[in-house]
């Protein structure tokens, strides 16, 4: 264990050492499939931080402890029991945190290698998502979900939605759709298909020489993955002026994929489907993480006060019911007014950069 460094009250949530020519940190929660708390989120900050400058230290190594996940998201469980009794000042400090490791594994001067197996959803691309070689396995299933419990796609995620081909973002910002290993290279989420089963050998490779080479030599990703079929429709329908003329353009649709994308659209958060349109379409015209993170902090800074963010985890969390009451029936209900207080800069309380914890 590396001296010096932030860590939580529970220590066994992540395990970061160095070895060999690697700094390796592993996330270790694997019965709550590696979700990501605060505390996990300031020790990798630590990590990166005391390593950036270690000569010993050739490369970064990610993964995730078992085999169902990376990691499925944020702990966003105390988010709500203090949003709920009208503390809004928790879940802000904690993306306000959380998206400067974001940022930082975007533009860390050393190769980060993660992991990717199993589920990599919200948080996890975060952490996932942004590093310089990411790798999937066959049972590897990535997703941006948010739109289903009222946030947007956060964490640096709308900057890989805007660089998907096509209307690709646009698609998978509002339906949440997860994507395997072949879609998941094709989207820009990961970057090297190498099966699982040569993972050991390859993380030992690494650790043990600090060089990349042997990712090249293992890769076999495949050249298209399902999603690839859909391309030109879904193009035809993401590429409206609004979330307004996207639903509109799929209901005129009788082919399945828009039957099917409707039906999901329509379970999602409409004011956060809106948002997330815009978001990609202005983080598309600007491509850089800070930009990024600073129109997805907006929003999540106002979801509990103002959105559908309590509404969102109650019903997929706490009740578990899958009924969310969202605040509109549907995306022709919301007025300007109300998607401008969702965007607007925020002022003395926007993210800053300064390199501390």
């Amino acid at each position: 264990m590396i001296r010096g460094l932030y860590f939580g009250p529970d220590m066994t949530d992540i395990i970061i050492r160095k070895t060999g020519r690697a700094g390796h940190i592993t996330l270790n929660r694997p019965k709550a499939l590696n979700a990501l708390t605060w505390d996990m989120c300031l020790a990798i900050e630590g990590a990166l931080d005391e390593w950036r400058n270690d000569a010993d230290v050739a490369l970064i190594l990610i993964d995730g402890a078992g085999d169902r996940a990376f990691c499925s998201g944020g702990d966003i469980a105390e988010m709500y029991a203090t949003a709920g009794r009208g503390d809004y000042d928790y879940g802000q400090r904690f993306w306000r945190d959380e998206y400067r490791l974001n940022a930082k594994i975007y533009n860390y001067t050393k190769p980060i290698v993660t992991f990717l197996q199993g589920f990599t959803m919200g948080g996890g691309v975060g952490v996932g998502c942004h590093g310089s070689h990411r790798i999937v396995c066959e049972s590897s299933q990535i997703a941006m979900p948010e739109c289903s419990i009222g946030l947007v796609p956060d964490v640096g995620g709308s900057l890989i939605l805007a660089k998907a081909p096509g209307r690709l973002g646009e698609y998978l910002g509002t339906t949440g759709a997860r994507i395997g290993p072949a879609d998941a290279t094709y989207a820009g989420f990961a970057d090297h298909f190498i099966p699982e089963r040569q993972w050991h050998g390859l993380k030992d490779d690494l650790i043990n020489t600090g060089e990349l080479t042997a990712i090249g030599t293992l890769d076999e990703s495949p050249r298209h993955g399902a999603i690839f079929a859909n391309q030109v429709e879904l193009n035809e329908h993401f590429s409206r002026a609004s979330m307004v003329e996207i639903g509109e353009s799929l209901a005129s649709s009788n082919f399945e994929f828009a039957t099917q994308t409707l039906g999901a659209i329509k379970r999602n958060a409409p004011l956060a489907m809106t948002v997330t349109v815009e978001i990609i379409r202005k983080v598309r015209d600007d491509p850089r993480i800070e930009n990024a993170l600073d129109q997805e902090f907006r929003y999540t800074y106002r979801c509990a006060a103002q959105g559908d963010f309590i509404e969102g985890i109650r019903a997929a969390i706490i009740d578990r019911d899958r009924k969310p009451v969202w605040k509109h029936k549907s995306w022709d209900e919301i007025p300007a007014s109300e998607i401008l207080a969702m965007t607007s800069p925020l002022g003395e309380h926007a993210l800053q950069w300064e390199e501390t914890t």
